[in-house]
């Protein structure tokens, strides 16, 4: 399969990334831009050559995504799975009357518009793929059911992910397109921090068997967890 993972030189992305490589896929390695660093992701096109690509995507441009795709499209017939995996968290400790509106628009901006412009400009190079799936990295932040009013920029953007999420399988899920929004866990990368219980490697591995569809979500649900497993929404 060819992978689109955005974020994919740190955290879960870079897990995701690594996995995919190990089970011999091809990887479209999504990072912000020429500036970023691909440090970590250097060992892997030394182990698996030109079956990784850098491809720069800053999510909160549009243009930066268009481009991308462009250069995608030249390069590859299709890609068959679309993973959303480059996300931010600020202001994690705000109470309400701290929140500050332009970290909650930067929020929206990468966790919900990103995806949103990313599946924009790549549908078509997936409507070419096999067996295609729409991965897009959510969080039990993001559950309605499950609201602890805290970390608002970061749930109510996720919130709004598994909306669009929703709408996509509405729309892709007819035409046989796998489309789930998944929580990874709280794990053990920059964003979960090193108190996480859990562990990426472990994630990635689940979210894996979910696009290669080895594990399938109990009962069809929309938003599940990397095991499958349903979440409230």
């Amino acid at each position: 399969m060819r992978i689109l993972i955005t974020g994919a030189n740190r955290g879960l992305g870079l897990a995701l990334a690594r996995e995919a490589c190990a089970r011999g896929h091809a990887v479209l390695a999504g990072v912000r831009g020429p500036g970023s660093s691909v440090e970590q992701l250097q060992p892997l096109i030394e182990q698996y050559g030109d079956r990784v690509t850098i491809l720069p995507i800053d999510v909160a441009d549009e243009n930066s995504i268009r481009y991308a795709s462009e250069q995608a499209a030249v390069r590859f017939e299709g890609i068959d799975v679309i993973i959303n995996s480059a996300a931010i968290l600020l202001g994690r400790n705000q109470k309400l009357e701290q929140l500050d509106l332009e970290q909650l628009e930067q929020s929206f901006q990468t966790n919900l518009y990103g995806p949103i412009l990313v599946l924009k400009h790549f549908l078509p190079l997936l409507r070419k793929g096999q067996r295609q799936a729409v991965i897009n990295i959510s969080s039990e932040a993001g559950s309605s059911a499950g609201a602890y009013g805290g970390d608002y920029s970061y749930a109510l953007s996720k919130s709004a992910l598994n909306m669009f999420s929703a709408q996509l399988r509405a729309e892709l899920g007819p035409q046989g397109m796998l489309v789930h929004a998944v929580h990874p866990g709280w794990i053990r990368t920059d964003m979960g921090g090193e108190q996480a219980p859990g562990d990426a490697e472990e994630s990635a591995r689940g979210i894996l068997d979910l696009a290669e569809r080895q594990t399938t979500a109990e009962g069809g649900a929309l938003f599940i967890d990397h095991r499958g497993v349903p979440m409230r929404l």
